[in-house]
């Protein structure tokens, strides 16, 4: 029981480790507003890709400590779901962290890998709607990977957190796994969607609450950074 608990509790300070402040600051840059975007290119693509690896290691590593060591699939899901929310509300950074969608895939995938992979359709539907127009784009008469933003892949996320409880289920997964996958959507998906930075939304846009709530939820988007992708 103890052991557990202490597994949990580890899991989710280990999510909140924060590498990607540490890897900016590695960098000599300051990080505001998306951590992963602004590694990427103001800290270069090694960077960047190191950012989202780490983010797979403390999604990944806390779910394979607890099957190797045998613990009980309650709290193998939990530590799994305690390392997502460390990501996303991490105690080292106040509490306000990131969206959680890397840790979230590292995880599950640790967790229920063929419901993961079933899933993640979604996504890579969302990712061929999205990046076929930048593929037709042509930048000194070549074909590039740009082109105007796309909404649909945080859909496609929407879509595969949505249905993981589903495919593991069909897949014959511990019920455990299907209550603490629902969990971890209605984290990741919903609670964090809706609260993250909602406070800057709300005072920027009073009169647009319902507006700025369902684009939240659907899109994974502040009203005032939709406004400028718009």
């Amino acid at each position: 029981m103890w052991a557990g608990i202490l597994l949990v509790v580890g899991a989710y300070l280990f999510g909140s480790v924060p590498h990607l402040r540490f890897l900016s600051w590695l960098r000599g840059i300051r990080l505001d507003g998306d951590y992963h975007q602004e590694l990427w290119y103001r800290a270069g693509r090694l960077t960047g890709v190191l950012g989202v690896i780490g983010e797979f290691v403390k999604g990944a590593v806390p779910v394979l400590v607890g099957k190797a060591l045998g613990f009980d699939p309650a709290f193998v899901v939990a530590a799994g779901v305690a390392a997502v929310c460390g990501q996303m509300w991490p105690v080292f950074a106040r509490f306000d962290g990131e969206k959680g969608n890397s840790i979230g895939i590292a995880m599950t995938a640790a967790l229920a890998p063929l419901a993961l992979l079933c899933s993640l359709g979604f996504v890579i539907i969302a990712l061929v709607i999205r990046m076929a127009p930048r593929l037709r784009a042509r930048s000194s008469g070549r074909r590039i990977i740009g082109g105007e933003y796309s909404r649909s892949l945080p859909l496609g996320m929407l879509a595969c957190f949505f249905a993981l409880p589903f495919f593991a289920w069909a897949f014959g997964e511990p019920p455990a796994y299907l209550w603490g996958l629902a969990a971890l959507f209605l984290l990741m998906m919903v609670v964090r969607r809706l609260t993250a930075g909602l406070r800057l939304d709300l005072r920027e846009s009073p009169d647009r609450r319902r507006d700025i709530l369902l684009r939240r939820l659907l899109y994974d988007r502040a009203a005032v950074s939709w406004r400028q992708e718009a």
